[in-house]
């Protein structure tokens, strides 16, 4: 799951010093989808790739932190960069990119359902949990289980009281999620994919 980290940390690292700098000053110009904030500049400023690198995928995570690296490449006018990035961030999680091996581990482990595999993102960063619970009730809800996810206070602890519930779930319960999820997350969904 972590090519894309290693793509964006390669990228970076094939920057010049000034280079570095130049991408962590347009960084804080790129025009953010909804629901995402700018990296703070003062955190920026002493950063090397590595952690440039780290911060990227926790504050967008590894997708859209690679769409991002690619767009600012681009605007500095480093097209071959973002192009090689680009490509190598297009393969789905797990597979190595271009000219690195693979590890046994990846192809060895069973595949996990999306919601399964982003259980904690979808708890810290879903916002709409209402909309979410809405389509889910009468399909996967019942009346309780839907006051008792609804009467939670905040909405990671709403995701977090909806997720245990997911035990008792099959595959059709967390393809109903998904769905539900990419109606009202649809960035959120595309970020994790």
């Amino acid at each position: 799951m972590g090519c894309r980290r290693d793509a964006i940390l390669e990228a970076l690292e094939n920057l010049t010093a000034d280079e570095l700098k130049k991408f962590k000053l347009k960084l804080q110009s790129v025009q953010l989808r909804d629901g995402y904030r700018p990296i703070p500049r003062g955190k920026l400023e002493t950063m090397d790739a590595v952690d440039l690198t780290d911060k990227l995928v926790s504050f967008y995570l590894e997708g859209y932190g690679a769409e991002i690296t690619v767009t600012v490449l681009r605007d500095m006018g480093l097209q071959e960069m973002a192009d090689r990035l680009h490509e190598g961030t297009l393969k789905g999680p797990g597979v190595a990119p271009a000219g690195s091996k693979a590890p046994s581990q990846i192809t060895a482990k069973p595949a996990l359902h999306f919601v399964d595999q982003h259980r904690a993102a979808l708890i810290t960063r879903v916002t709409d949990v209402d909309g979410v619970l809405d389509a889910l009730h009468g399909k996967i809800l019942n009346d309780e289980q839907y006051q008792a996810v609804r009467a939670e206070a905040t909405n990671p602890l709403r995701m977090r009281k909806l997720f245990s519930f997911a035990p008792s779930w099959n595959l059709t319960c967390k393809d109903l999620l998904l769905q539900a999820l990419r109606e009202t997350q649809p960035y959120l969904v595309a970020d994790l994919e």
